[in-house]
């Protein structure tokens, strides 16, 4: 299966020339999607996660996928299945809005709280039971999973941890009281947030892009599932961490 961001132009043109060299031939095993980063998020979740992910860069920086440079070789390496799968974990998010109505969703990226007023955030951070603050002032927070660290949550200040660590970062946005630094947790961790006078500062809850608006509770940890992704061979995840994000 071949899937392509139709709004794209260079997808759309880069999706011809990738049929016209495998004349016919269709990948197996994996579903090949060409696109940016967003485009490839937005099909994981529309095809579910069941599905082996094969991405192809048609985006701007395209961390989550293979860049290719020569479409006729990427179609032959495609014939030849000359890719390897990695699996990572997936986030869950259990979210409880104002009204008492329950929500669950996945990300592979990140699940983070914004405040959805003028006013900012007051959150209760817990981690596995504990309470690590009582009242964090602030814009909102990031969770996310390292293969999702090198999104929002490095542009927030958080940490870029390597795709391969099995890690969750957590990292305030703009903290005013108190001035919580990010920090790492084993991905076997649970953390709940709750919105504290969620009525006067209303909270949202954003899972990779798709929100749930108005909520009080949010608990988060990584699902039974795992998100599988297939990269060509020889793709170099910290060559592509330091070209793509650390060092541009």
């Amino acid at each position: 299966m071949i899937i392509h961001d139709a709004r794209n132009p260079i997808a759309v043109q880069n999706r011809e020339r990738l049929e016209d060299q495998l004349k016919g031939f269709v990948p197996e095993g994996v579903v090949v999607v060409i696109g940016g980063d967003g485009f490839l998020l937005h099909t994981m979740n529309e095809l579910g996660y069941a599905h082996t992910f094969l991405g192809l860069n048609a985006g701007r920086v395209g961390f989550l996928l293979n860049d290719v440079e020569d479409w006729a070789r990427a179609a032959d390496r495609l014939r030849r299945a000359d890719w390897s799968e990695h699996r990572f974990p997936l986030l869950r998010a259990d979210c409880v809005d104002v009204d008492g109505n329950h929500f669950s969703t996945k990300a592979v990226n990140d699940v983070y709280l914004e405040r959805a007023s003028g006013q900012t955030a007051r959150l209760e951070l817990v981690v596995d039971g504990s309470q690590v603050v009582e009242t964090l002032v602030s814009d909102g927070i990031i969770i996310s999973t390292a293969l999702g660290s090198t999104a929002y949550n490095f542009s927030a200040g958080g940490p870029a941890c390597h795709p391969s660590l099995r890690v969750l970062a957590v990292t305030p946005i703009c903290p005013h009281l108190p001035r919580l630094s990010p920090f790492a947790l084993p991905e076997r961790s649970r953390i709940d947030v709750r919105v504290q006078h969620p009525d006067r500062r209303p909270v949202r809850a954003v899972a990779d892009g798709r929100y749930v608006a108005r909520v009080e509770i949010v608990s988060i940890g990584v699902d039974r599932d795992e998100l599988r992704l297939a990269y060509l061979d020889g793709h170099d995840f910290t060559t592509r961490m330091v070209r793509k994000i650390l060092h541009p």
